[in-house]
């Protein structure tokens, strides 16, 4: 099964209105990012032990770590979670950014650093969640 196969199982595998929360959020990342990598990475380790929610992947860049390493990973993550959806943000430097710039305007959400979340599209202002998401494709640059 290819990526693009995976990501479609994953996102009909959920249960409305998620189910329709994620395909638009697809499609709205897709419009942000036409010609991405995609990645699909399925919760589990080397092991085959499931160790975070499944999650679909947009763009990539490198993340640096303290020890000199680094590994290519995906600009933009979206993975359905118990109480709804996170979307990830990430290579943002200065991770008080999204929080000031977009928390207070998104509505019904919690900001972090790289992440936010939500229960349902209905609950946030879609077009600040995208300047959010535009943001973090331009801030890999």
């Amino acid at each position: 099964m290819n990526v693009q196969e995976q990501i479609e199982k994953y996102i009909t595998s959920q249960a409305e209105p998620k189910r329709s929360d994620m395909q638009e959020l697809h499609r709205i990342i897709l419009q942000v990012m036409p010609v991405c990598k995609l990645w699909f990475l399925d919760g589990k380790n080397n092991e085959n032990i499931t160790v975070s929610n499944p999650n679909i992947g947009y763009g990539f860049h490198t993340i640096k770590y303290a020890d000199g390493s680094s590994r290519e990973f995906y600009q933009i993550g979206i993975s359905a979670n118990k109480t709804g959806i996170s979307v990830y943000i990430l290579g943002i430097k200065d991770k008080k950014y999204l929080t000031h710039t977009y928390g207070k305007k998104i509505g019904k959400a919690s900001v972090s650093g790289y992440c936010i979340k939500f229960k349902t599209l209905k609950d946030i202002n879609i077009d600040i969640l995208e300047a959010a998401i535009r943001f973090g494709v331009e801030a890999t640059r």
